[in-house]
This record gives C-alpha cells, sequence and structure tokens, in this order.
C-alpha cells in the first residue's frame, strides 16, 4: 500500500463532520440558538475554508503525517520543520494526529477554540473588568496555541503552545480535573499563565 494510498475526503463530507460536531458545542457551551450557531459555524468555515486556499494548503493528503514521518530522514526541509517541533514538546504521534487530519479540521479547531477564549474575554470585560486583566485572566486559565517563536505578547514559558500538542494537552487537562482538582487548581493560580504550567508539566514527563 503506498503512502498517498488515503483517499482525500471531499469538502461536502468533511463540511458535514464538521457542522455535525460543532453545532451542538455553539448551543450547549456558548448558549446559542441554533439559527445563530448554524450562521457562526459557516462563518467560521468559510474563513477557514478561504485561508487553507490561500495558503495552499487545501490538498494536503489526509495522511500528510505519515508522510513527513516517512521522508523525514530523506529532506532536510521536513527534517528542519520536525526538529523544532520536537524542541516543543511535539511526539511522532502528535505529529500523526494533527497532520493526517484535513486540512479543514486542523483550522476550524484553532478559529473555534479562539473564538471560544474571544467570548470568554468578552464576558470578563462586561463585568467591568480592564481589557488588559481580561486578557491576562484568558491566559491564566486556558491553553492558547499559535507560533511560539511570535514573542509580540508573550516570552518565556507564556509564549503560544504548538497546535500538534493540544489532543496531549486536552487529555492531560481532563485528566488533571478527575484526579487532584484542588492542587490542579493550586498549580494555575501559582503559573504565570497556563502554557507555562504545560511547558513545565511536560518537560516533567507529565503530559
Amino acid at each position: 500500500m503506498g503512502i498517498f494510498s488515503k483517499l482525500f475526503t471531499s469538502s461536502s463530507d468533511i463540511e458535514k463532520q464538521l457542522e455535525k460536531q460543532y453545532l451542538p458545542m455553539f448551543q450547549t457551551m456558548m448558549g446559542m440558538p441554533s439559527s445563530q450557531a448554524k450562521s457562526n459555524f459557516y462563518d467560521i468555515l468559510k474563513q477557514a475554508e478561504e485561508e487553507s486556499l490561500k495558503e495552499g494548503t487545501s490538498n494536503l493528503p489526509q495522511n500528510f503525517g505519515d508522510i513527513l514521518l516517512e521522508k523525514e530522514s530523506a529532506n532536510d526541509t521536513i527534517k528542519s520543520m520536525l526538529t523544532k517541533l520536537r524542541r516543543e514538546g511535539v511526539r511522532d504521534e502528535d505529529i500523526r494526529w494533527w497532520w493526517n487530519m484535513h486540512d479543514l479540521e486542523r483550522r476550524m479547531m484553532l478559529k473555534v477554540d479562539e473564538a471560544w477564549r474571544m467570548a470568554l474575554y468578552l464576558y470578563e470585560k462586561d463585568k467591568g473588568i480592564d481589557e488588559n486583566k481580561a486578557a491576562e485572566g484568558v491566559r491564566k486559565f486556558y491553553p492558547i496555541y499559535g507560533d511560539p517563536t511570535d514573542i509580540s505578547h508573550t516570552t518565556s514559558d507564556d509564549r503560544s503552545l504548538l497546535p500538534e500538542l493540544k489532543d496531549r494537552i486536552n487529555i492531560y487537562i481532563e485528566k488533571r480535573k478527575v484526579a487532584d482538582p484542588e492542587e490542579y487548581k493550586r498549580e494555575i493560580e501559582n503559573s504565570s499563565t497556563f502554557n507555562a504550567l504545560i511547558r513545565k508539566e511536560i518537560r516533567k514527563g507529565n503530559i
């Protein structure tokens, strides 16, 4: 079986999958009525599709993570890319998980995450909290994903986390909430940001 053997999922199929996944989330977690949830979903999906086309990633095969790992030893560009990922704690299984997804799945995941954080930020501001304090509060209690080399807003361990780590981080969060919620809360409160806590836990081998 060849490396490109995994079939592409059609855009209509992936859109249906994403709608089924995110519409209930918008309604339950964000308290949106059905019509608003659907409108917001398609607005975000349209942005994701436009960015995918603009950046030339819309036709990446859905086994791209496998391809990256297989070609790493023979391709200096891929090797350099994966070396940078691994410096941030990314493992082979993270590369497969993230890059074997459809491009729209990856983009929607990050955009919905961003929308959720923005909703929390606006909620804090509506309570009369200063915008800087509101932004600090979001960074304190929720992981922020993006480019770790971007230090325009945060530096050191507070920098953005790579999205390839998202699945492992979600598993860690759920485990800590159940296993030791009080200690978990204390560690969050004693960390400069949630990202700093995550990096500390990665170094300790807990994520």
